[in-house]
């Protein structure tokens, strides 16, 4: 049985880290990072802590298998169909009519499962031509699989079943094309997509976008790095743009929450009000 991770231990990795790859992990959820560190430790059958430095230190490659690793990347298309329906129904017809073009950043894409739900649904309300979509994450390699847009069919019942929750208006498969067990969206649909690897914590605010969905990203920072995070985020927003953050994420409590008003409660869509 693994002996349990010291605090000074995660200090050293998380400082040689910084160091030698450039990427904070500093502000991680303690539990959150600890737990998936052990899970690291094991799948590769490291001793310790510093067994896993080493390795850096001899096969700086592995750091990006490291990072694969350490980052979630368990998601699904329409997760959360209300959160879709508020968007559909409210969020981006109300920047369509305003503006007739819509700006919008997927901060923390993963494998790009909500990206491609943001194309369909823009798609069916005939904006999908007036969208400049940006997705980025920390992971080079989801990053890559996000850009191939494939699918195992296995996974395909649960976002057909979301979509149809949703209110889709077509069947959901007509957007794929199927090869070898594996969905495909059609090339048409992403072609307003650009992947980009990005790290929340360290990059910079690249552009500004009528709408940003960071859902489920900052449950694993601390309330510093969140604070941080939710800086950047406003700063990447038009006035009167739209931040959509997890059911169990909240920004009342962080320096910039007078800056924000409520537009969604339940779905955690805030608009910004001052720059």
């Amino acid at each position: 049985m693994q002996r349990d991770i010291e605090i000074a231990e995660l200090r050293r990795l998380t400082q040689y880290i910084d160091d030698n790859f450039d990427y904070d992990f500093k502000n991680y959820a303690m539990s959150s990072f600890t737990r998936r560190v052990r899970r690291v430790i094991e799948l590769y059958k490291f001793t310790s802590v510093e067994a896993l430095i080493k390795k850096f230190k001899s096969d700086p490659a592995f750091f990006q298998e490291f990072v694969s690793e350490i980052t979630v990347n368990v998601t699904e298309m329409f997760r959360d169909p209300t959160f879709w329906i508020s968007l559909k129904d409210e969020i981006i017809p109300d920047v369509i009519k305003e503006h007739r073009k819509i700006s919008i950043w997927h901060a923390g894409c993963s494998s790009g499962e909500e990206v491609i739900s943001m194309c369909i649904l823009l798609k069916e309300l005939n904006c999908l031509e007036n969208a400049t979509i940006v997705a980025t994450d920390i992971d080079q390699s989801i990053i890559n699989k996000a850009k191939k847009a494939s699918f195992s069919a296995k996974n395909m019942e649960l976002n057909k079943q979301n979509y149809e929750r949703y209110g889709g208006k077509h069947d959901f498969l007509s957007y794929f094309v199927e090869e070898n067990g594996f969905f495909y969206i059609k090339p048409e649909l992403i072609e307003r997509v650009s992947f980009r690897v990005q790290d929340l914590v360290k990059g910079n605010p690249f552009s500004k976008f009528d709408l940003i969905l960071c859902r489920n990203v900052m449950i694993y920072f601390n309330q510093t790095l969140q604070n941080e995070v939710l800086k950047k985020l406003h700063g990447s927003l038009f006035k009167y743009g739209n931040l959509a953050i997890g059911s169990k994420e909240s920004l009342i409590w962080c320096d910039i929450a007078n800056k924000f008003v409520v537009v969604n409660n339940e779905e955690k869509i805030y608009k910004k009000i001052k720059d």
